[in-house]
């Protein structure tokens, strides 16, 4: 079964897997690193990590046009179910099996307030094993942690971590966990999308495969790779 990793900017993704179409974080509208618009893709899952606007983004418009079940924490799904949008609710620790894959929510340290500001939970990063046994870690916006190192120890296909720095993981932390995840493969994400989060991704690809096993796999917004 071929499963293809999007990026489409900032920390917007998509994931073909099979015929299952799953956008996780869809800030489209207003994101100025995106490529294509919300109304160009379509969707049978939508995955949020946070209930901030640049990561729940376009989710609403998205689920109302596609039908898409949305996944998430217990607090944004009530907050999408009360806006008609069909959601299956889970929270960190807890996994349940799609057609797409095993799904488990993992911790991440950062913040979840809803763009109207109601309260979002605790974010969360997913661990997705596909029907094939591939291992996708997604981590959200978030700080470094030390138990970074047990979801490593699932043997990690591909991870997609943060490194913009100020509102996560900077290239410092990105590098240690890396460290700790040991992936095959690692995309940068969250990053240069605007001033406050510009990072060289070059240094830090040559750092991070001179220090680990990991490749480490720039993507340009809209570009994609095959697992």
């Amino acid at each position: 079964m071929e499963t293809i990793f999007i990026w489409y900017g900032h920390a917007a993704f998509g994931l073909t897997i099979g015929d299952d179409r799953i956008l996780i974080d869809p800030f489209l509208t207003g994101n100025p690193a995106a490529t294509v618009k919300a109304a160009e893709l379509d969707a049978d899952y939508i995955l949020i990590t946070h209930g901030h606007g640049d990561h729940i983004g376009d989710t609403l418009p998205i689920a109302m046009r596609t039908k898409a079940l949305c996944i998430s924490n217990f607090e944004i799904c009530s907050w999408l179910s009360a806006k008609g949008v069909d959601t299956h609710a889970q929270h960190i620790g807890g996994g349940h099996s799609f057609p797409f894959g095993h799904l488990k929510l993992t911790p991440a340290l950062h913040g979840s307030a809803l763009p109207d500001g109601s309260y979002g939970g605790n974010p969360v990063g997913f661990l997705l094993t596909t029907p094939d046994g591939k291992k996708i870690y997604i981590a959200g916006d978030t700080g470094l942690f030390g138990d970074m190192q047990l979801i490593g120890d699932e043997g990690i296909d591909l991870a997609a971590l943060p490194i913009g720095d100020n509102y996560t993981m900077g290239p410092e932390d990105a590098l240690k966990a890396v460290k700790l995840l040991r992936p095959r493969r690692v995309v940068p994400v969250h990053y240069n999308t605007w001033d406050l989060i510009a990072q060289d991704l070059r240094a830090w690809k040559t750092r991070v495969e001179a220090e680990t096993e990991a490749e480490v796999v720039i993507l340009k917004p809209g570009e994609s790779l095959v697992l």
